[in-house]
């Protein structure tokens, strides 16, 4: 679980010396309140941090700057209290790489009417200072959000959590490394891509191991170790009498905790985000490593199968947005259909790797045969996701591009049993309709592997495409064939 509070959005506030020193205190004051507030209202996981209010082009360009190489901060939280010229943010816009919300807000919810007066105006200057402002970055064609309402409202807490949870993960993924264990999946093409342009994009870099390199960590791991792991997973997950401590498979259950400690410890001591493998390259390996990626990915790791680098890194982006809130995220893969009149579903599942942070129930520990990859009978977690709102998020690699595709989609309970299905899934209707919803993806070039959240929305997503710059195709329940093809016809000639 990611703590947010060693996170910092600088608030920075605008103003300038025309209206006189008394003013510019009770500026300064107003925004000591607010940012002390919003910290400490437990509404916003991150620490919002007062900045001193800016009044002229080097203090803004100073204050932007000290962002841009600062650890802590993630973002800048930006409001004019009063009239600040534009023309005195050009400098320091220019150069700021931090995402940037615009909160147009006033210190004061209502109107004094008895009581205003020009001093009270000349104070109170939010309705055209932001305007001045949100101006100027619009003729920058700079990417921002603009969040509105009064900075106590609860609308506005939960728009500010919202963002900053984004800018988080985004701050996660710049300059974090994800490891390729082999190459992808033998001439699968969306799990291909540019690494380079992904870097440059998103600041994570992926860089492939030899899995000979990770099995070298593996044998090093110790009885004690396996043992101790082992113990964890009796208490988290009900293990079936084959694995128990007489039971007549236990040591495939070892062989599995062993194979997990290998990829943490090579994780750990590489520094690494999360990762990918493939079943086509397990050399040296006992089985393919099942309830080791759950674990893994239940602990924060990012990951996706068959080589497929660009879905692993969004599975830890969402993964540090939804830290701490309800229900969880995972690999997914869109696997079979139900076409039965009426009741057209998706039953999303993997081979054997999606988190149990999904999961309805206590997972079951299970062991049984896989019919590819050529290994010993693979240890896994098996489960039903839990029902309720949820959205698939796919990053694809269009060429001159990325395209991030998120698809709304109402999970259902699996209420008919799967006795030969053992495997981890999750079932749903997607928005708006299955006939929609899988013709609108296809259409967009989206992948067969997802990411599955439970605990984040669309606007989550839309946040972070606007932060890093990539364009954001979007499936609900407004959406329509023929609009989103024109929709797409734009985006190339937009993009191109």
């Amino acid at each position: 679980m990611i703590d947010f509070k060693q996170f910092e959005l600088w608030f920075v506030t605008g103003s300038q010396h025309l209206y006189g020193e008394d003013t510019l205190r009770q500026v300064n004051e107003h925004a000591l309140m607010i940012a002390r507030e919003l910290s400490g209202s437990g509404a916003v996981s991150v620490s919002v941090v007062y900045k001193p209010v800016v009044t002229t082009s080097d203090e803004i360009y100073n204050i932007l700057q000290e962002a841009n190489v600062s650890k802590k901060c993630v973002g800048i939280l930006a409001w004019m209290h009063t009239f600040s010229p534009a023309k005195m943010w050009i400098r320091g816009l220019q150069i700021l790489q931090k995402p940037l919300l615009h909160l147009h807000t006033q210190f004061n919810r209502d109107i004094p009417w008895a009581a205003i007066d020009m001093d009270f105006m000349n104070l109170n200057q939010s309705a055209h200072g932001d305007r001045e402002f949100g101006f100027m970055m619009t003729r920058m064609r700079l990417n921002r959000k603009v969040l509105v309402g009064h900075w106590q409202d609860a609308q506005v807490l939960a728009g500010l959590d919202q963002w900053a949870r984004v800018a988080v993960a985004r701050h996660d993924l710049y300059g974090a490394k994800f490891v390729r264990f082999g190459d992808n999946m033998r001439e699968v093409a969306v799990t291909e891509g540019d690494k380079v342009a992904a870097e440059m994009t998103f600041g994570f870099s992926v860089n492939t191991y030899g899995v000979g390199d990770l099995v070298a960590v593996i044998n090093a791991v110790s009885d004690q170790e396996v043992y101790d792991l082992i113990k964890t997973y009796e208490d988290r997950y009900h293990l079936v009498a084959d694995l128990v401590a007489d039971g007549t498979r236990r040591k495939s259950l070892a062989d599995a905790a062993r194979i997990e400690l290998g990829i943490r410890y090579f994780l750990q001591d590489g520094n690494f985000k999360g990762f990918t493998n493939t079943f086509e390259d397990l050399h040296g390996m006992k089985q393919l490593p099942g309830i080791a990626t759950q674990h893994m990915m239940a602990s924060g790791y990012g990951y996706a199968g068959e080589g497929d680098w660009k879905t692993a890194a969004m599975v830890r982006a969402l993964k540090v947005m939804g830290s701490g809130l309800p229900g969880g995220n995972s690999f997914m893969e869109d696997y079979t259909y139900h076409f039965k009149p009426g009741e057209n579903l998706v039953l999303g599942a993997h081979m054997l790797e999606i988190c149990p942070t999904i999961a309805a129930d206590k997972p079951s520990c299970e062991i049984h045969p896989l019919g590819i990859g050529g290994k010993d009978d693979p240890v896994r977690l098996v489960f039903n996701a839990s029902p309720g709102k949820a959205l698939n998020l796919s990053l694809v690699d269009l060429g001159n591009r990325f395209r991030l595709l998120a698809n709304e989609v109402e999970a259902v309970e699996v209420s008919n049993p799967l006795p030969k299905l053992p495997v981890a899934r999750a079932l749903w209707k997607p928005l708006p309709d299955m006939s929609t919803a899988c013709a609108a993806w296809i259409y967009a070039g989206g992948a067969h592997h997802t990411v599955y959240s439970q605990n984040l929305s669309v606007q989550h997503i839309e946040d972070f495409a606007e932060m890093t710059g990539v364009e954001l195709v979007v499936i609900d329940k407004d959406t329509r064939l023929r609009q989103l093809k024109n929709e797409l016809r734009w985006s190339e000639g937009y993009y191109k």
